[in-house]
């Protein structure tokens, strides 16, 4: 296992001295199960425990009434950023996750897995649902930790890097790297699919990690009809979006009647949170917050989380309302199971074991930072929030009492100049500290016998605006020189490599200048696979990788254009671009590349 360390500035030396972490607390034998359950862009207001006044989540407010919850825990405003800093305990721009496309929603290497962690610590680790930290090696849930894992591609079904004409009902998923069929709807496979992991290691024996996170409630908005029919008078969008969060609440209820049952609840820790702020509900319910998903506002990443675990002490209702975020589970969890973490890897976050007991009697003052950077390289103070249990400091300028002002509607900066410097202070040192490495691009593994072909895809051409992340904009053919980029690689081993340029994916087995028929709804909003996919008339394509430059002449009624080539080991760039007799440029949206011999 690779591990990187770092100095800390002084004020992050401070909250990391405050957490170490007590890997010899648990004895081996009685090491806790953990059950976490995160799910995507369901934000505070979206449970009927937090007051909604129309989504009923009955089997969650039961989960509510039976756990310790953080009240002013916090994660990023997008999902994975969150994912990056919940599984590693690093800020997510040290991690080099602070967009959810474009190349940089890949953790990278040198990032050590909350999965990694508790494989290494004896314990079996399971991924089921939506990963969007990386869909090639080494990025995979697989090469991270995981043992056994159920994904999607990408950060949703149905975007670019997933199996062709997934739509949330039926479809295909990669199990252990392999597309596998399911059938059902996402998450309740998600589900089934941990419950049969679950059930294997308590015949084994062992303790295990089961990390579910499942897609819904994010867009495209599609829900079984039984769940959604109780919001039909809602719009679609948001009668969908409520399905959904019904659809996990049920799942949540029987995942724990499963643990009942299976003689596992005293001594599993069960964990419910989400990843960011709501993407829907904030129009009905919010719980007075302001912003949504994407906002440096409370409402775009203070989110719930609710911890039970019997055997723990946490079996009753009680707050814990000191300032908390995504980068404390790693060690939390770490202290709580008696896992070690090695000597040399330092967190951002810190252990709250005392928090949650109630022992805590002088719980220092902490300052946090979350932003929301959606952007190729990160730009300073960009839709930033510095936190205290006290205070936000909005993009530097802007200074909120949140207890007494929850909704943020008053700026009192101007009445408060010592607390806008030193958090000002703090964040300037946390920039500086972390700059650097912002240039440490992750790349894409080429010729790596875990990953040989590799299957490259347009979610990852790095741009400056925007790359087709979803398979509405494969079909539509969204193209130029604004929407086209290339892809960081490193080649692993001197060879000889072939190379596969494709517009549709091989499971689709269309040529390359077909137009595609819609494909079948399902209940919701339209899907990505119900638009029709445009033909596209190239004459040539372009190949470069590193220095070499290839071109070769396109008959579209071929599935692909192969190219052949000895490459030597280097880290570079490659791109592939598809070119009109017109002069019209479209990416090969899909690249395999396999090294030969």
């Amino acid at each position: 296992m690779r591990l990187r360390t770092f100095l800390p500035c002084l004020s992050l030396l401070v909250v990391l001295c405050n957490g170490a972490v007590n890997s010899g607390s648990v004895l081996a034998a009685d090491q806790p199960n953990v059950v976490i359950v995160i799910t995507d862009d369901q934000g505070y207001g979206d449970l009927s425990c937090h007051g909604n006044p129309i989504l009923k989540t009955p089997q969650i407010d039961a989960l509510y009434e039976e756990s310790v919850h953080l009240t002013d825990y916090h994660v990023a405003p997008t999902c994975s950023p969150t994912r990056s800093a919940f599984l590693t305990g690093h800020w997510t721009d040290r991690t080099g996750v602070w967009h959810t496309i474009m190349g940089r929603s890949m953790l990278r290497e040198n990032e050590v897995t909350l999965g990694q962690l508790f494989k290494d610590g004896g314990y079996a680790t399971g991924m089921f649902g939506k990963w969007h930290l990386g869909d090639n090696y080494p990025y995979r849930p697989e090469d991270r930790g995981f043992t056994e894992v159920l994904r999607h591609g990408g950060g949703g079904v149905g975007q670019t890097p997933d199996y062709w004409n997934n739509a949330y009902f039926d479809g295909h998923y990669w199990h252990n790297s392999k597309p596998v069929p399911v059938e059902g709807f996402c998450t309740d496979v998600f589900f089934d699919y941990a419950k049969r992991f679950i059930k294997a290691q308590k015949k084994a024996d062992k303790p295990f990690l089961a990390y579910i996170a499942t897609n819904a409630p994010h867009g495209p908005m599609h829900s079984p009809v039984e769940f959604s029919e109780p919001y039909e008078d809602q719009n679609v969008g948001l009668a969908n979006f409520y399905g959904m969060i019904a659809n996990i609440d049920e799942n949540v209820g029987k995942l724990r009647a499963f643990l009942d049952e299976e003689g596992l609840t005293e001594n599993t820790i069960f964990i419910f949170t989400t990843d960011n702020g709501t993407s829907s509900g904030s129009r009905v319910f919010n719980a007075d917050m302001r912003g949504a998903k994407g906002s440096e506002y409370d409402g775009g990443h203070r989110v719930p989380f609710f911890l039970h675990w019997p055997e723990g002490g946490f079996t009753e209702s009680r707050d814990v309302t000191p300032i908390t975020a995504h980068v404390d589970v790693v060690p939390t969890l770490l202290e709580f199971c008696g896992v070690s973490a090695p000597s040399n890897l330092k967190f951002d976050g810190v252990s709250i074991v005392p928090l949650l007991k109630g022992t805590a009697t002088d719980w220092k003052d902490r300052i946090l930072v979350t932003d929301s950077q959606r952007v190729k390289d990160p730009i300073k103070w960009r839709k930033s929030a510095v936190m205290t249990s006290d205070w936000r400091l909005i993009n530097g300028e802007e200074l909120y009492d949140i207890k007494n002002d929850v909704g943020q509607k008053s700026n009192v900066a101007t009445g408060n100049p010592e607390v806008v410097e030193r958090l000002r202070e703090f964040y300037e040192d946390w920039w500086k500290e972390l700059e650097p490495t912002f240039a440490q691009s992750t790349a894409i593994y080429l010729g790596h016998p875990a990953d040989n072909p590799a299957r490259l895809t347009s979610h990852d051409w790095i741009t400056t605006q925007m790359t087709p992340w979803n398979q509405q904009q494969i079909r539509g053919a969204m193209n130029g020189p604004q929407n086209t980029g290339f892809w960081n690689v490193k080649i692993t081993e001197a060879g000889s490599y072939e190379i596969r340029l494709r517009r549709w994916p091989e499971e689709a087995d269309q040529p390359i200048g077909a137009s595609l028929p819609p494909g079948a709804d399902v209940p919701g909003v339209k899907p990505y696979r119900a638009h029709p996919g445009v033909a596209i008339k190239p004459v040539k394509v372009t190949l470069q990788i590193g220095d070499i430059v290839k071109t070769k002449t396109v008959n579209a009624d071929e599935t692909e254009v192969t190219f052949q080539l000895d490459l030597k080991p280097e880290t570079t760039t490659m791109s592939a671009i598809f070119t009109t007799d017109k002069g019209e440029e479209y990416g090969a949206y899909y690249a395999y590349v396999e090294k030969k011999n």
